[in-house]
């Protein structure tokens, strides 16, 4: 029986320390937050966590978050758009607790409201049923949140969250440490960071250019300008480039 306890610990160090080496290394080259997402989505893939979202909490009064996710995009730009964060129950939880906690089927608070009920219904509508948060503090309070989520009580999930928790508390701490760098305000549309390439191609298309007078002005060919403004509104969660457009000059304004 010891036997087969070490032989599991030592199957867990390895899975655990190549995974978060792997993490580390694309982490610190990443130079945007599409690269930095993909790093995490790949931790949560190889833990079996399915989805993954990080929220950092604007230092200022009423400022929109930052957010960094795999979860559905209509449903982060619906949540930014509608600023949930200000309702979230899981965001509230973990602004007054530093330590993880788990929420969703069956961890729910029997005191919750009905505007924090009616989220947790909608979330489940895109599949955010449930999953695990991982608050970040500093000396001054709450600074951000990592979750990972799913959309029911799987085997596989549960079983990460025991085996991994010491470890996926480390890489919160680490993955918000960089992410810090992209929080870009210049290239945030409606509360979503764009890479560089999306934000300028988005942004010449507002002044009446097409992907092909795009891809002239910033030396790309016109498939790639297409593909980078197709990214933007995708991200944006909107159906068009047009309600893209529209949401950049909303936030040019408010800038």
């Amino acid at each position: 029986m010891r036997q087969a306890r070490s032989a599991r610990g030592v199957a867990y160090s390895s899975t655990m320390d190549r995974i978060f080496q792997n993490f580390v290394d694309r982490l610190t080259e990443s130079t945007d937050a599409d690269t930095a997402q993909k790093s995490m989505a790949d931790v949560a893939a190889a833990l079996n966590l399915s989805s993954f979202a990080y929220l950092a909490l604007s230092p200022s009064p009423g400022g929109l978050p930052n957010l960094i996710s795999t979860y559905p995009s209509a449903w982060t730009a619906l949540y930014l758009q509608r600023r949930y964060e200000s309702v979230d129950p899981v965001v509230r939880r973990a602004i007054l607790q530093p330590k993880p906690f788990r929420w969703g089927l069956g961890w729910a608070p029997g005191n919750m409201s009905e505007a924090e009920r009616a989220l947790f219904e909608e979330a489940a509508e895109f599949g955010i049923r449930c999953g695990i948060t991982f608050p970040i503090h500093n000396d001054k309070g709450a600074i951000a949140a990592l979750s990972f989520a799913t959309d029911e009580r799987r085997t596989d999930f549960e079983r990460s969250l025991v085996e991994y928790a010491q470890s996926l508390q480390l890489i919160a701490r680490f993955f918000h440490a960089h992410a810090r760098r992209f929080w870009t305000i210049d290239r945030m549309v409606h509360g979503v960071v764009l890479s560089p390439r999306e934000y300028e191609c988005l942004d010449w298309s507002a002044r009446g250019k097409s992907a092909g007078e795009i891809g002239i002005i910033l030396g790309i060919t016109e498939r790639t300008a297409g593909f980078h403004l197709d990214n933007a509104r995708a991200k944006l969660g909107v159906s068009s480039i047009r309600q893209a457009i529209v949401l950049l000059t909303e936030s040019k304004s408010r800038k």
